[in-house]
């Protein structure tokens, strides 16, 4: 029997050879015993997949499961991004919702991810019994879809238009149109299209097509994936009228943001979390704590503190920030990896949501994005990250971690080591303001090291001299 194992929200696996029908009825069977026995009074889920291969048969799998186990369903219809299950999970007040998707995984993964009725990642306690729930196999009578909507047990919503909504009346997109600034949008054939479409139909909109393979390239914004969105943004200003300012992109399931500026260079998350704390708080006068996860630049700590908020650094993944972004006020959460959520709105990563906010930013402030990334400079610095991962053996893998538990390394080359932490991976402090931190992957013979400098020559330097020093 398949052994299934839920990572951080969910369950991921190869179409066809793991992520079987048979084994999505097992994930649901275990869903709907969670939610018969903590939702007893509101049996209700809010199910959707998104653009990958046979999405739409793996979510009527998961509702005729929740049916048979007396849980009505309503279903998202047609594709949908992982933000818009997590609204309609909030505003139909249901148990739980859930999504088929593998994220920003290769275009042969889907997944089964859960999200809680607060519309964010569920937590790990819910994720951990969800997971113990699931049965060998499933015995139960499934009625045909058009069976259950007729007897009312499955409802069909319009997410998207419930998103696009919300977007409206939470954005001033009149603004952004007529900022005379030009935006462009890359949804890499992920879920994000139709609402992008929809909300600024004029604008350069590349991948947005339905193409379940994602055209052979895996949907994760990450500036090596995205060359083509890059070219496209630099060509602009030698051939078009109207140069691209500011491009935007999601991930498969559109809660992921990558972000580019108007010489088609990437900018990161932590550049990202910077200008929203910038703009929330200077600009719009908002206030809250900013928590970031421990891969993030130690800039935005200083920038929270340079503003008086108060800063919190969780351990790496967004279902720690969620955590806090449902019992506190929180202006601004957000990791490294680009998953990132602001006050105001649901717990939950967002790619179009944050990629609206930073366009909001500029158009009010008739400013580029290079401009606004100089006033966040001149409080915190300039700064670079870089980041390598290191696929090695397992045993080397072990050694280093060894090497960092035993207190071993004392200097990277010539970078002197001041001080450790070790709230998640180990990060060594080399003095004035850089860093580097080395963090084991859970799942595979992979070291992530991470660094921090003024520069991207600086953050390479010690990225290189780290490599040699633990890998010797």
């Amino acid at each position: 029997m398949y052994q299934i194992k839920f990572g951080t929200d969910g369950w991921r696996g190869i179409i066809a050879s793991d992520f079987t029908v048979e084994n999505v009825m097992r994930c649901a069977q275990g869903a709907a015993v969670y939610v018969k026995k903590h939702f007893p009074d509101n049996m209700n889920v809010v199910v959707g997949h998104d653009c990958r291969f046979a999405g739409e048969l793996f979510a009527e799998t998961t509702a005729q499961v929740m049916c048979a186990n007396g849980i009505k369903v309503i279903m998202g219809k047609g594709f949908v991004s992982t933000p818009m299950i997590s609204l309609g999970t909030v505003n139909f007040k249901a148990a739980l919702g859930i999504i088929i998707t593998a994220s920003h995984n290769p275009a042969s993964y889907n997944g089964f991810k859960l999200k809680a009725h607060f519309g964010g990642p569920s937590n790990p306690a819910t994720i951990d019994e969800v997971e113990n729930n699931i049965p060998e196999k499933v015995d139960l009578e499934l009625k045909p879809i058009s069976e259950l909507v007729n007897e009312g047990m499955i409802k069909y919503a319009d997410l998207e238009t419930m998103y696009v909504d919300e977007a409206e009346k939470n954005f001033d997109i009149i603004a952004i149109k007529d900022s005379g600034k030009e935006f462009a949008y890359d949804a890499m054939y992920g879920a994000g299209q139709n609402v992008m479409r929809r909300l600024f139909p004029e604008i350069p909109l590349l991948h947005c097509e339905h193409n379940p393979g994602f055209k052979g390239q895996a949907p994760e914004p990450i500036h090596k994936n995205l060359t083509e969105f890059s070219e496209l943004i630099k060509m602009s200003h030698h051939h078009e009228e109207k140069p691209i300012d500011c491009g935007l992109v999601t991930d498969g399931d559109a809660d992921r943001i990558g972000l580019y500026n108007n010489k088609g260079e990437f900018v990161d998350s932590h550049h990202i979390i910077l200008l929203l704390i910038h703009y929330l708080h200077k600009y719009k006068g908002m206030s809250g704590k900013v928590i970031t996860t421990f891969s993030a630049s130690s800039k935005i700590t200083q920038l929270a503190k340079a503003y008086g908020l108060e800063i919190e650094i969780t351990k790496i993944g967004f279902k720690y920030i969620c955590e806090k972004m449902v019992t506190e006020n929180v202006l601004v959460g957000g990791e490294e990896s680009g998953g990132i959520a602001v006050k105001g709105f649901i717990p939950e990563r967002d790619g179009i949501w944050i990629g609206l906010t930073l366009w909001e930013f500029m158009a009010k402030s008739k400013k580029s994005l290079d401009q606004l990334i100089n006033e966040v400079y001149a409080i915190v610095g300039k700064f670079a990250m870089d980041r390598s991962d290191l696929h090695i053996t397992e045993e080397i893998k072990q050694r280093v971690l060894e090497n960092c538990k035993a207190g071993n390394y004392t200097a990277f080359g010539n970078y002197k080591i001041e001080k450790v932490e070790d709230l998640d991976g180990f990060k060594f402090h080399l003095g004035n303001g850089e860093w580097v931190m080395i963090r084991a992957s859970g799942t595979e013979p992979v070291l992530r090291v991470y660094s921090e400098s003024s520069t991207k020559e600086g953050a390479s330097k010690i990225l290189e001299a780290t490599k040699n020093a633990i890998l010797k």
